[in-house]
């Protein structure tokens, strides 16, 4: 290999290198350009008066009247949907891995229904069908309301990432389990979901990061009190400060995501480093207990999922 080559591409050389830098530039001035095109657009119409940002940073009742008060209702919605939006999306994920052939089919049926529908529809729908045949208070329905959409159409997306997950081992994972004895259940268990778990994290996180931005559907359409909803009561309290208050809720979005990530991110980290190797996640002392004599049910028994 030639001195400064790489595996997957040649380093350029002197004039790909000029080449580069020029272009570089290039987008720098048109980025510059854009920017002090917006600046000069927002001047013109006012919008970076003091007088419209300084309820943000002078006026403590900003974010105790409208804005903490949505965030609170943001992460509530957000958590209590991956909460519940989690589990099922692995269980219907693994029952799309069955053997049974019904219960694939059902789980089947049941995620391509609920992923091919707008998640907005689904809140819709679930609004009307709590107002129609429940009890739940309209004070509590946009919440309700939002939870269930959120659920019913991230599972179903999260049921195919763990699918996926599960795909992508190696075929000999299964087979070294089957090879000391294990169930389906238990290669399930204790092989294949805790190796796909690190495998999927990048995709499950993207996943939670769509969940809480779609928090900001049941702002619109059903009037829940999250954080894109309070643009419109600080809007009009403080002169309409409406690109203002924009700004600071996408900023507010940016650092709740963003520390979503980051904890991902951190978390893929440890449980990479607590697996040295891509072998079965699998302790010797489980091991020995499953490989005991007489723990094992018969050839042919049916202990699938």
């Amino acid at each position: 290999m030639k001195h400064g080559a790489t595996v997957l591409y040649d380093v350029p050389g002197p004039s790909a290198r000029r080449r580069n830098l020029l272009f570089t530039l290039v987008f720098l001035v048109a980025l510059a350009a854009v920017l002090w095109w917006v600046g000069a657009s927002l001047a013109d119409k006012n919008q970076l008066d003091w007088a419209k940002w300084s309820p943000f940073f002078t006026d403590s009742q900003t974010w105790t009247t409208f804005l903490l008060p949505a965030l609170k209702n943001t992460v509530i919605a957000a958590a209590l949907s991956m909460v519940l939006a989690l589990p099922l999306g692995a269980l219907f994920g693994i029952a799309r891995l069955s053997d049974h052939r019904w219960v694939r089919w059902v789980a089947g049926v049941i995620v391509e229904f609920f992923r091919a529908i707008p998640v907005l529809i689904l809140m819709l729908f679930a609004n009307a069908a709590y107002a129609q045949f429940t009890d739940v208070s309209p004070d509590n329905r946009p919440l309700y309301a939002v939870v269930t959409g959120l659920v019913l159409y991230n599972s179903s997306v999260l049921a195919e990432v763990v699918r996926a997950g599960i795909l992508a081992l190696p075929a000999g994972q299964t087979d070294a389990a089957k090879a000391i004895g294990m169930r389906k259940g238990q290669t399930m268990t204790y092989v294949l979901l805790p190796q796909s778990v690190t495998a999927m994290l990048p995709a499950l996180v993207s996943q939670l990061v769509v969940i809480v931005k779609d928090t900001a559907l049941g702002g619109a359409m059903l009037g829940f009190s999250e954080l894109l909803a309070s643009v419109r009561p600080m809007s009009a309290n403080y002169g309409a400060n409406t690109i203002a208050s924009f700004t600071v809720v996408a900023v507010v979005f940016i650092i709740l995501n963003f520390a979503l990530t980051t904890f991902a991110s951190w978390l893929e980290g440890r449980l990479r480093r607590g697996r040295k190797s891509t072998g079965a996640v699998v302790g010797a002392e489980a091991v020995e207990e499953l490989a005991a004599p007489g723990e094992h049910p018969p050839a042919g028994d049916g202990g699938h999922t």
